[in-house]
């Protein structure tokens, strides 16, 4: 299994998720190697074991290293370049720039690459070195698994080059596409190539909802017959009931999540101010970090509600599990989401949620209430109603608490290994 993050170093839920999905597995008799860029050596290896690619020295295999440059097509132009360049003086830069990478490639064949394992500026270089090592790492381990499942676009070259050196069926794993991260016109070409080739090549594709899955058929045209939904779940393992002094006498909504285009903070925001008007006991937290962060802080300048708003930035582990023993309402007015797994976790906390229709996790929670992520008014309603009737908010706690108790990783992960044993030779 190839991933990109697992707790407790995690930057969303895709490493919430793996480490489910491994546990899960574990439950249901399946071993799991798990492979992962950077490990910290403080991860859970309790279900899963292990492999730091870190560690791992590549080795000499089929496929050349300039062409997984060729696939990932990544250039880096340094930051010094004069900026006023004709077309030819460019080009010729470009082909320095390509045969520099090229031979930092070579010159660390048999030599081991410590990758950062975050998303920064080099995160197209990584996922091109991943796949380098992953085929090693598949050549070292080819006796001791049947399947390859790889997470998400970042581990697509990776899983890939596996099975070309193994020769073991390849399961990826769709936890979000290009046209969940931004608009059409906002789609990474390269990503979105990388995404459409791991799809192409694998045995099955498995999508965390229905909605994920009408993108990969749709705008990826894969072959239906492949591609399955399989919903993520909740973790119920380690559940406590934190009593937290939050200090004010006055109700908390948050917002919990990436500050990104995807997760629709600005609908948050302008929810909130609408909800101010109305009633004053109440304050709005936006709890994360992302691109979006600096406009929404002037958002909420502008709007006059600061007194009311507080950012706390990116928060994890137990962090996250105070933030909801100090939440009233949760809020995921996602734009795009396919899954969602936060408000799983929040319900789980007995805490009410308001989510989007347009999320996976709308398909599997019947007691969150929803709304369109763009209709304010009506996201400002169900705030002001859980908040000011507190019969509708016990019955969302109540019922949403004994809904997602039904959503374990062990059912989840049985119709994975139903999927591992349907293509395993």
């Amino acid at each position: 299994m190839f991933g990109w993050e697992f707790p407790p170093h995690i930057a969303g839920g895709l490493g919430t998720a793996c480490k489910g999905i491994v546990e899960g597995l574990a439950h249901n008799g399946v071993e799991t190697l798990f492979v992962m860029p950077s490990a910290s050596g403080d991860e859970d290896q309790s279900c899963t074991t292990i492999i730091n690619a870190s560690d791992v020295a590549t080795e000499e295999m089929s496929t050349s290293v300039d062409e997984f440059i060729d696939k990932v097509n990544y250039i880096k132009i340094d930051s010094g370049m004069v900026p006023y360049i004709d077309p030819s003086d460019y080009e010729r830069v470009v082909e320095a720039e390509q045969y520099r990478h090229s031979e930092e490639y070579r010159l660390r064949f048999g030599n081991k690459y410590q990758f950062s394992g975050k998303y920064g500026a080099n995160l197209l270089e990584e996922v091109a070195r991943y796949a380098t090592v992953a085929g090693t790492i598949a050549m070292q381990n080819k006796d001791r698994f049947d399947v390859i499942h790889a997470h998400d676009w970042l581990t697509y070259l990776a899983g890939i080059t596996a099975k070309e050196v193994s020769g073991k069926p390849l399961v990826v794993h769709v936890h979000a596409t290009s046209f969940d991260r931004g608009t059409d016109d906002m789609v990474d070409s390269r990503v979105f190539a990388i995404e459409k080739r791991g799809m192409e090549v694998a045995d099955r594709v498995v999508t965390v909802s229905d909605l994920t899955r009408n993108i990969v058929i749709n705008r990826y045209g894969i072959d239906p017959a492949k591609v399955i939904t399989v919903h993520n779940a909740v973790d119920f393992s380690g559940r406590e009931n934190l009593q937290i002094d939050r200090g004010v006498k006055d109700k908390v909504v948050t917002f919990l999540g990436r500050i990104t285009f995807q997760k629709g903070p600005e609908y948050f925001i302008e929810a909130a101010a609408k909800v101010l008007k109305r009633t004053s006991n109440v304050r709005f937290v936006m709890a994360g970090s992302g691109d979006m962060m600096i406009k929404a802080i002037r958002q909420v300048a502008r709007l006059g509600i600061s007194d009311r708003f507080h950012f706390t930035g990116f928060l994890k582990g137990q962090e996250v599990r105070k933030m909801f023993a100090l939440s009233d309402v949760y809020i995921m007015p996602s734009v795009s989401e396919p899954f969602g797994i936060s408000p799983l976790e929040a319900m789980r906390s007995n805490v009410p949620s308001i989510i989007s229709h347009q999320s996976g996790a709308a398909e599997v929670l019947k007691y969150a209430l929803k709304v369109d992520f763009w209709d304010v008014d009506a996201l400002a309603d169900d705030i002001y109603a859980l908040l000011q009737y507190p019969s509708l908010a016990e019955f969302a706690t109540k019922q949403g608490y004994e809904e997602v108790n039904q959503l374990k990783w062990n059912g989840a992960t049985a119709k994975l290994k139903d999927i591992y044993e349907s293509i395993a030779k």
